[in-house]
């Protein structure tokens, strides 16, 4: 039926059946048979995951960035402490504190949220609300397993565009988040 056209006032792709095909305790995998609106059908393929906080703490020296060896790509990079929680009841607020102190040690007199963004809605339904914390005060982390050799380290506002301009920096939630920094204009550090 290719070049059909939609039916108007029908929903442009109805769920005909579901299954999960893969499941742990980070995510779910499932497949989705579908139907569109012209009448053809497909299939989706969905990772659903938790959502997760990215938080900027933006200080007098700059930007607080964590680098850590990431698995699934298989080297270290720098990024903003970002995480979600498996357990428990989280607002996002307390979720980007958590985060926050567990990766950096540090905690925020004011954290302000600047944006909610998705993932990657081509096949995840993971999103993830970006949060500046300001106020910092310094303390211990408290790693996770997963984080093991993790190092925090503040670099200028400056280094950091560059080091997102030179491919340093290749997370793409913390591009995204520096980017609405920069457009909400925020990028500037409290005290300079």
């Amino acid at each position: 039926m290719k070049g059909a056209q939609a039916v108007p006032g029908a929903p442009e792709i109805r769920t005909l059946s579901t299954r999960e095909v893969y499941a742990n305790r980070w995510m779910r995998v499932r497949e989705d048979a579908i139907l569109r609106a012209d009448g053809s059908r497909g299939l989706y393929g969905v990772v659903e995951k938790a959502d997760f906080a990215t938080v900027i703490p933006l200080g007098p020296e700059g930007i607080t960035m964590v680098e850590q060896y990431r698995y699934t790509v298989g080297g270290r990079y720098w990024e903003f402490p970002q995480g979600s929680k498996e357990e428990g009841s989280y607002s996002p607020e307390e979720l980007a504190r958590a985060e926050l102190r567990e990766e950096t040690g540090l905690t925020a007199d004011r954290i302000e949220e600047i944006g909610t963004l998705f993932t990657a809605y081509g096949y995840s339904n993971q999103r993830y609300r970006v949060f500046v914390a300001t106020g910092l005060t310094p303390g211990s982390a408290s790693l996770d397993p997963e984080e093991l050799g993790l190092i925090s380290q503040t670099f200028p506002v400056a280094e950091v565009e560059r080091m997102i301009l030179s491919g340093e920096i290749r997370d793409a939630s913390t591009v995204a988040a520096f980017g609405l920094l920069k457009m909400r204009g925020l990028a500037e550090t409290p005290g300079a």
